[in-house]
Parts: structure tokens; sequence; C-alpha cells
């Protein structure tokens, strides 16, 4: 297992901004959190790496900080790149929990690896903090990448990004899963996060919805419910097509 949380609640003063989550990621799941503005899929998985004060239990919480950065690659929605140093040194930051005395060949590797993922082959001599929006965020999901942990969490990790990067990021993710790793990324792109997650997790209020299959999860009940939406939903040969009509309330 992965990723194991029990009756995890974050209060706010009295008001549960997580409200007794309780579910399990397992090796070859990626799995998209979706949910309104305000739903709590940040504060989600920000405790359960332990970052926040919580009740409930979280698998990756009891873990020493070393145990924890060699099991899970965090990356927030915040994207910021605090010194002007080149790209391969940004995404090489990625390895330093499983460094020794120096930096090795595997380490090496790793980052290539990430660099290839990303299609930043050519980026790598460039000063990261010169780049575009856009640019930058795929160096950090490379600097992610390049942990190379049996988990990925990712907060709204293709945000702002433009259509083919956005479809060539998801697709990394739901290689990494089909690699047999696990992956758990909140997504606001419904149709993103149809074609391309194992299963979705619906959050309101901090709780959980539903948890399934994308199209056990996206019914136009639980669409109207949860986002006051109607949505057109269908299977097709590129996978599932999801498509706002408009508003319920």
């Amino acid at each position: 297992m992965m990723l194991a949380l029990s009756n995890l609640t974050v209060r706010r003063g009295d008001c549960p901004v997580v409200d007794r989550v309780t579910l399990t990621v397992g090796p070859g799941e990626f799995v998209g959190l979706i949910g309104p503005n305000g739903a709590g899929k940040t504060t989600l998985l920000r405790a359960a790496l332990g970052f926040l004060p919580h009740e409930g239990e979280s698998s990756l919480a009891r873990l020493t900080p070393r145990e924890r950065a060699r099991a899970v690659a965090f990356l927030p929605q915040a994207r910021e790149i605090a010194w002007p140093v080149d790209v391969e040194t940004l995404v090489a930051l990625g390895r330093a929990p499983h460094l020794g005395r120096r930096v090795g060949s595997e380490d090496r590797a790793a980052v290539e690896r990430a660099l290839q993922r990303m299609g930043l082959e050519g980026y790598r001599a460039r000063v990261a903090t010169a780049l575009s929006g856009g640019e930058q965020a795929r160096v950090l999901i490379a600097r992610a990448l390049a942990q190379e942990t049996p988990l990925l969490l990712a907060d709204e990790p293709v945000a702002g990004l433009d259509p083919e990067s956005q479809i060539r990021a998801m697709q990394v993710f739901q290689d990494l899963a089909a690699e047999g790793r696990a992956v758990v990324a909140s997504i606001h792109d419904l149709g993103l996060a149809a074609r391309h997650c194992t299963r979705l997790v619906l959050l309101a209020r901090g709780q959980v919805v539903a948890d399934g299959a994308p199209a056990q999860v996206l019914t136009a009940e639980n669409m109207a419910a949860v986002f006051g939406v109607r949505v057109f939903y269908a299977e097709t040969a590129e996978g599932p097509v999801v498509q706002p009509l408009g508003v319920t309330r």
C-alpha cells in the first residue's frame, strides 16, 4: 500500500476542512482528487504528508522526514523557483533524499529520465527563473520525477499549462502508474481527469462524496450536487469526454 488514510480530519477552529477521510492508494493507481474550490483537496494532500496538524491516521505522517522523502515526492500548488540556477541543477535537487557523499551515476540517470519524460532535454542549460511560467511548471514536475519515489502527490500539477503540455504531463503520470508506482493529483479539468486517471475521488466540504472509476464518479447526479453543473459525458475511442453544459443552481 502506497498511502493509507483513516478518519483523517483537519480543523480550522471548530470547522472541519477535511472531515473523516478514509482511503487507500495502491501500486498502479493514478488517483484524481476532484471537487470545487474549497473542497479540501490541498488540505488533504498536505495533511496526508504530515504538514498540517490533524486527527486520525496517515501512513506517510508516521514516517521520519528522511523516510518520507524516499517514499513520496510532493509537488505543491505554489510554483516558486528561488535561485537562478540552470534547469539540470534544479531537477537534480530532486535527488537530495538519495544522495550520499557525492552524486552518482544512478542520480545522473534519474535526472536524465526526468528531463526526457518532460521533454526538457534542450532546456538543461537554460536558467530556470528566465523560463515562462508554463516551462517552469514542467521543470518543477521534472524535479519531483527525479526523486523517483513509489508515490507522487501533486497539487494541481497541470494548472496553467497549455493543452499539449497538460496532456503530456497527464500521460507521464499515467505511465508512472502503469510502471507500478502511484500518483495522487488534484485536478480541476474533469475531462483530463476522466481520460487519464484510473480512479477519481470526489470531495465536497471536506468529505468524500464518491470514490471509484471515472464513469462511476462523474454522474449527472454527482456533478449537479457537488459542482452545480450539468455535464455531457461520453465514452469515445480516445477515452471519456466530459464537458460542462450549464449551471443547475
